[in-house]
């Protein structure tokens, strides 16, 4: 079995790899034939959330010098808990308005009667001199995670955000630069070989690799092999075959020519062999299921990136099993890479396979 499988920047796979998928498009320098797809994250159900809006008053400042001393008493009588990301001050929206500033008072869950508002009914008796008559206003529940999230928010009042900005960048579709989008392209197009390949076997046209991200090196390329057995999926497929490069494994998959991987590098004295996926990425055609993902939580995968979405998928279409913060182990997850020939292969199905020749 080849071992030369390591890939650099702009370079086409090796041989053997390239042989196993002949309708695959090439890339021409650092540009692909389709450069149609983007790479994006799949986040958190918290970071994909719509901003959920709470009822507050609020009441316009008359007199701007007294805003420090009202902003003092209003922490003191509503320290508004729990809304830490919402600034107690804005400045007032309406061009016309003679009051510059607004401040909010309290929520409206904190007013046993909001039907009839105003500052004696709000306030206690105090030196409330300088807010004007209380109104109903809508400020975000929960502080936001993402910018889209934030620019929301802030529509309907000064909110602070703390910015991820890699997340920013992946929401754009903008992380991967041309470099990365070409080795992306290439080791989901073996996966997208190996499903082919599953394919013309009768199987779920559905296919998977795992790659080293640190050499750029394929390590295993698997396919559906249900046919043969109902838990080998092609996810699993690769785990396994990612054991056996490790001199581990349950299966043997010599009948399969689609499905290989490459020994596992010596390591130096005393150095440690990964355990099994840490570290690595896995491209697959079609979201993982259950199953799957929990495989993948179990390996310690990396980053996972699929193409095509699936109605069982438990990364991006229901569970997002990546984002639960109850388990041992989290990986980020990206969708799109070479969509359109990934929803083709699902589109497909599997292919009755040819009979075997006679005499």
């Amino acid at each position: 079995m080849d071992t030369d499988l390591k890939l650099s920047a702009g370079q086409n796979e090796s041989k053997k790899w390239a042989a196993m998928e002949p309708e695959t498009k090439r890339w021409k320098g650092s540009k692909c034939d389709d450069d149609s797809w983007l790479a994006f994250p799949v986040l958190s159900d918290e970071q994909s959330a719509d901003v959920e809006l709470v009822e507050a008053f609020a009441a316009p400042i008359v007199n701007r010098k007294a805003t420090s001393r009202l902003v003092r008493e209003l922490n003191g009588v509503y320290p508004l808990t729990g809304l830490q990301h919402v600034k107690r001050v804005r400045a007032c929206r309406a061009e016309d308005s003679p009051h510059p500033l607004e401040v909010l008072l309290c929520l409206l869950s904190d007013v046993p009667n909001p039907a009839d508002a105003s500052i004696p009914s709000l306030l206690p008796a105090g030196s409330w001199e300088g807010l004007g008559e209380p109104f109903v206003v809508k400020v975000p529940a929960r502080p936001p995670l993402t910018r889209p999230q934030f620019e929301l928010a802030s529509c309907r009042w000064p909110t602070t955000f703390h910015e991820d900005k890699q997340v920013t960048v992946a929401l754009r579709g903008e992380l991967f630069g041309p470099q990365q989008r070409a080795l992306m392209h290439t080791f989901m197009a073996s996966a997208v070989a190996a499903a082919r390949a599953a394919a013309q076997l009768g199987m779920e046209a559905v296919g998977a690799a795992v790659v080293d991200p640190e050499t750029q090196r394929i390590v295993t390329v698997g396919h559906d092999r249900r046919g043969e057995h109902p838990l080998q999926h092609a996810v699993m497929v690769c785990i396994d075959l990612v054991a056996r490069s490790q001199g581990g494994g349950c299966y043997r998959h010599d009948r399969y020519a689609a499905c290989r991987f490459a020994p596992t590098d010596p390591q130096p004295e005393g150095g440690a062999v990964p355990y099994i996926c840490s570290g690595y990425d896995l491209y697959v055609t079609r979201e993982p299921c259950v199953m799957c993902a929990m495989a993948l939580v179990h390996s310690r995968i990396g980053r996972v990136f699929y193409g095509a979405a699936a109605a069982d998928g438990a990364l991006g279409t229901r569970f997002k099993i990546h984002t639960q913060k109850d388990l041992n182990h989290r990986f980020q997850v990206y969708r799109g890479v070479l969509k359109r020939q990934c929803e083709d292969l699902s589109s497909r199905g599997r292919k009755t396979p040819e009979p075997p020749l006679l005499g």
